[in-house]
């Protein structure tokens, strides 16, 4: 190379590298490079695209002449993809076309014709830095066999001496789009989460929107989960008044794409895209140009943020960036203040129905010291509302330690009840229910009580212990001369006179029935009052059970009902208060009687582990319902049969419950809801409480003979 040739090229260089070296900004660096290439090289036009890391267009400068040209995203991708550039790109070499009509490597738009500009000469080099393809550098000549490899040449060296000032102002140029990004959004999740009330929320993020993205109007809608719809909320800017409570199908249009993709949608011109619809269109807004980014939260897509005309006439390549951060943003902040909606009406609710219960119900602390009272329990303490704040729970009531805890450390693992006394403000009293639990009250961990008042209750109760002490000790007497009358007119009745016989009979069934309820409210009464079973003896379970189907079989037979008894094994003696557990197995088969439709079907039976004997009753009646196999054992419990409500105290099963259980025995169920019912009752054999009860009397006697010696 001659000498003077190597001067000219290294002026060249130097000039080239002081021109690009001295911008950071892509745009500046670019347009120097493009028209030193044009100024020394040649050409009518060139341009350069600049590729990210993964090879993807993301900027780029188009000169024809000394003017500028803008480009769009699809003739970028184009370039890089297809005709000379794509080829270059693919094998990072640099290319000259001498005559564009005839490389196959030329990319013929409908300028090439021969009738318009036609053939034309090319060269195309990358630009690398750093081994990384930067981007590609192409000029443009309008005569063919214009450039030559001394051009070609030429071009290498611009995009040596140039392709580092590229790279560095492209990382310059994303550094900046970055800290934009970042500042945008910094901004946006501090103005946005200064408060939690909705519609506060919603505009705060249009605010932020609209100065991120310096756009004429902004909007925001939420996917209704009821109605499946895309309901706008909220909307601000030009003509942004007949947006909110707007409503189109969620699956629609622009924002269809968006909810269904997951991913913002950016629309240049929306004259001229077909997916834009009229679902898309707001009234009143001449739209150019739209940003659709999803709002969402948790993953979940919960609605769109959707800007519409930027001022400047087109979005910023960043402005996706920023729209998906922001409606990244705005899901979470909606979402928190969803939540926190939610919870101020839940809270507004136990208000309510903490002011409006019928029970009074206060709120302590964990020293038992009162922070809240409702209305009722001011009502019914007689205390006011300020005397009540601050006194301590045990002043209030009777507390049962056992149930709560010394320090009501038994409270913070589950809730307990029990019955009390409330202490009145005039010195009375009330008797009260209490139901105590650990709640959130305020934020603040808090234990709740409910008082409730049981005085009716109570005189309910004491009129029914009234009505049992009169049945049993005012009846028992004037019965009892009832059944020995009965017994001295059955000794005078001829034997053939069959018609009073059959009446007696049913006077005895009925005053038998009549002395067995007397006798279980009295056993009841015993046995409450903590009274053991004392006349017990060995008797045969088979025989005892034979003997209560005889008792029933009249009633059974009255209905047209099958009473089978199992086959059972030979069993061992039970040591039980024959009249007692007598009893008991007639309430059981009377109720599965009275529970089992007309021609139903009962199946009784016995059998035994070799320690306890079990007898069982089962019933096709309507089944009894989980809630109520309690409190069935309870006195004065009935329970309906079917449609009807079946007659009786209901003292029957709770006698068996005492009863069975006074001889050391379990009564249980197994139910199922209209299919029938299955009683169970255990009790122990004799053998075991014979020889307790001899080796007591055995010890005894010797304590008395070693006493006397």
């Amino acid at each position: 190379m001659p000498e003077d040739r190597s001067r000219a090229l290294l002026e060249l260089l130097i000039n080239v590298s002081r021109e690009v070296a001295t911008a950071l900004d892509l745009r500046t660096v670019l347009q120097r490079l493009i028209f030193a290439a044009l100024q020394h090289v040649g050409g009518e036009r060139g341009s350069i695209v600049v590729l990210d890391d993964q090879g993807k267009p993301v900027d780029a400068t188009i000169v024809h002449g000394k003017q500028l040209h803008e480009h769009t995203t699809i003739q970028l991708r184009d370039t890089v993809e297809r005709g000379l550039a794509g080829w270059v790109v693919q094998n990072r070499r640099a290319a000259l076309v001498p005559d564009t009509s005839k490389d196959e490597r030329w990319l013929r738009r409908a300028d090439d014709a021969v009738e318009q500009t036609g053939a034309k000469a090319a060269i195309c080099v990358p630009l690398m830095a750093r081994e990384r393809l930067v981007g590609v550098l192409t000029l443009v000549h309008s005569v063919p066999n214009v450039f030559d490899e001394e051009h070609l040449e030429l071009m290498r060296a611009i995009a040596d001496q140039a392709s580092v000032a590229v790279l560095n102002a492209r990382l310059y140029t994303e550094s900046q789009r970055t800290a934009r990004v970042m500042s945008a959004l910094a901004e946006g999740a501090a103005a946005m989460n200064t408060s939690l009330e909705m519609q506060d929320v919603w505009r705060r993020v249009l605010n932020q929107t609209m100065q991120a993205l310096q756009v004429e109007t902004v909007a925001l809608a939420l996917i209704d989960p009821a109605s499946s719809e895309l309901v706008f909320h909220a909307a601000a800017g030009h003509n942004s008044g007949n947006i909110p409570g707007r409503r189109v199908p969620q699956d629609a249009g622009l924002a269809g794409l968006v909810i269904t993709g997951r991913h913002g949608v950016i629309s240049s011109n929306v004259n001229q895209d077909s997916r834009f619809s009229e679902v898309d269109k707001f009234g009143g807004i001449q739209m150019r140009a739209v940003a659709l980014a999803p709002i969402q939260a948790q993953g979940k897509v919960m609605g769109v943020l959707e800007a519409v005309n930027p001022v400047s006439g087109a979005f910023d390549p960043d402005a996706m960036l920023v729209m998906a951060g922001l409606g990244s943003l705005a899901g979470s902040t909606i979402q928190n203040a969803q939540f926190m909606e939610r919870l101020q009406q839940a809270h507004q609710h136990y208000r309510e129905l903490f002011e409006d219960s019928v029970d009074p119900i206060l709120i302590t602390d964990w020293n038992g010291r009162i922070l809240e009272a409702n209305r009722r329990a001011v009502a019914l303490s007689g205390f006011s509302g300020d005397q009540l704040h601050g006194m301590s729970m045990d002043k209030l009531h009777d507390i049962n330690t056992r149930k709560t805890g010394m320090q009501y450390e038994l409270l913070k693992a589950m809730e307990c009840n029990y019955e009390s006394s409330l202490h009145q403000q005039n010195g009375g009293s009330v008797p009260v229910e209490v139901h105590a639990r650990r709640v959130e009250f305020e934020e603040a961990d808090s234990i709740q009580w409910i008082l409730r008042d049981i005085t009716a209750r109570k005189e309910l109760d004491a009129l029914r212990d009234d009505m049992t002490a009169m049945i049993y000790h005012d009846l028992r007497s004037p019965l009892g001369n009832i059944v020995s009358s009965l017994d001295m007119m059955n000794s005078f009745l001829p034997e053939k006179e069959g018609t009073l016989r059959s009446m007696l009979n049913i006077a005895n069934n009925s005053t038998a029935r009549i002395q067995r309820l007397i006798n279980s409210l009295l056993d009841i009464s015993r046995l409450e009052a903590g009274q053991h079973v004392i006349d017990q003896k060995a008797v045969d379970p088979i025989a005892l059970l034979i003997e209560a189907i005889r008792d029933v079989q009249p009633s059974v037979n009255g209905r047209n009902q099958k009473l089978e008894r199992k086959p059972s094994t030979v069993l061992p003696l039970i040591f039980v208060d024959v009249d007692m557990i007598h009893r008991v197995l007639i309430n059981l088969l009377e109720n599965a009687s009275k529970f089992t439709p007309v021609e139903g079907h009962i199946e009784v039976g016995a059998e035994t582990n070799g320690t306890y004997v079990k007898y069982s009753v089962r019933d096709n009646g309507p089944g009894i319902p989980e809630a109520d196999r309690e409190r069935i054992f309870e006195k004065f419990t009935r329970l309906r049969g079917g449609k009807e409500r079946v007659s009786g105290l209901g003292v029957g099963l709770a006698f068996c419950k005492l009863a069975v259980a006074g001889h050391g025995g379990q009564l249980g169920l197994e139910s199922e809801v209209g299919k029938g019912t299955t009683f169970w009752l255990t009790l122990p054999v004799a053998q075991r409480k014979v020889t307790g009860q001899l080796k007591r009397q055995t010890g005894r006697l010797m304590l008395m003979k070693a006493e006397e010696s």
